[in-house]
């Protein structure tokens, strides 16, 4: 790729984003694609914060992901908000269109892509998220909004839970939620459909280590762990292993950049074919996947 005064700019902001992936993503699509553009990511300080937006416009930078721990302060800064941003109460993607920001959030469409290509439906399914924090609130409003049957929230600080629960009841005041600590005893375990993991519990460096016990569920539980790093928790390896469903959170990961890069470019991409390369890509050629 050869960068050139026209070339477009697009970037990750949040802290810290040491050895984020997203660059590697984005400009592999941004290739694959023709597209004239580059995608970098940069460590922003709460008290540059705002000075950096305004110079987002300045600069004429097209588009921008935010992560943590910024994705509920960028929107007091959008002139706009999509459905599903408004919905969530949080942004991960900026469209620049002159001079106008727009939020949106493709957080929880990437999440909801894994379980189409797989066929899977969360209508009527009884679902337990663990942990209370913005991509808990992002799956379980998103899951919400899809028709689940009822909704646990369980998070080490039951206060979070509680927070969380409050949300969604007033969004979703016909599903059946509730909340508590994650190590609850009178929850029905055997009765929860899917499993989903938005704890740090598992994650690299702590890799041993699971939030929840799956021999208290039913062999038919699908259980969802958004970490990827390590690409297979322990959570999912013990799911594996006693026959379960289990679905790692790359493929959510690489869903949402995707959704991201519509947006920017204004157009459809062969989403699944370029999902499915970048995949394979990354587990081949072993990219540090933090």
């Amino acid at each position: 790729m050869k960068v050139n005064s026209l070339t477009k700019l697009y970037c990750l902001i949040g802290n810290p984003i040491v050895k984020s992936l997203s660059p590697t993503i984005h400009n592999y699509i941004f290739d694959k694609e023709k597209e004239n553009a580059v995608y970098m990511a940069f460590n922003i300080e709460k008290k540059d914060f705002e000075n950096v937006i305004n110079s987002f416009k300045a600069i004429n930078v097209k588009g921008f992901n935010v992560t943590i721990p910024y994705k509920i302060d960028i929107i007091n800064f959008l002139d706009e908000l999509s459905y599903e941003s408004e919905l969530i109460g949080a942004v991960n993607t900026v469209k620049i269109d002159n001079g106008k920001l727009i939020g949106y959030n493709t957080d929880g469409l990437g999440f909801l892509k894994t379980f189409e290509e797989r066929n899977i439906s969360l209508k009527g399914k009884n679902i337990l998220i663990l942990g209370a924090g913005g991509a808990a609130q992002s799956i379980a409003l998103t899951v919400a909004n899809e028709g689940a049957n009822s909704l646990t929230i369980l998070n080490r600080t039951v206060s979070k839970s509680e927070i969380l629960v409050r949300k969604i009841k007033d969004k979703f005041p016909e599903i059946e939620s509730s909340y508590g600590s994650l190590n609850e005893t009178y929850i029905d375990f055997k009765n929860i459909d899917i499993l989903i993991n938005c704890t740090s519990i598992g994650m690299y460096p702590e890799i041993d280590k699971v939030p929840i016990e799956i021999n208290k569920f039913n062999k038919n539980v699908i259980v969802y762990d958004i970490i990827y790093k390590p690409l297979e928790t322990e959570l999912i390896k013990s799911a594996k292993k006693e026959g379960m469903i289990a679905i790692g959170g790359l493929d959510m990961l690489l869903y949402q950049a995707l959704l991201s890069d519509e947006i920017w470019l204004n157009r459809k991409l062969d989403i699944e074919k370029i999902k499915d390369t970048l995949k394979r890509r990354i587990l081949l050629e072993n990219v540090e996947v933090i």
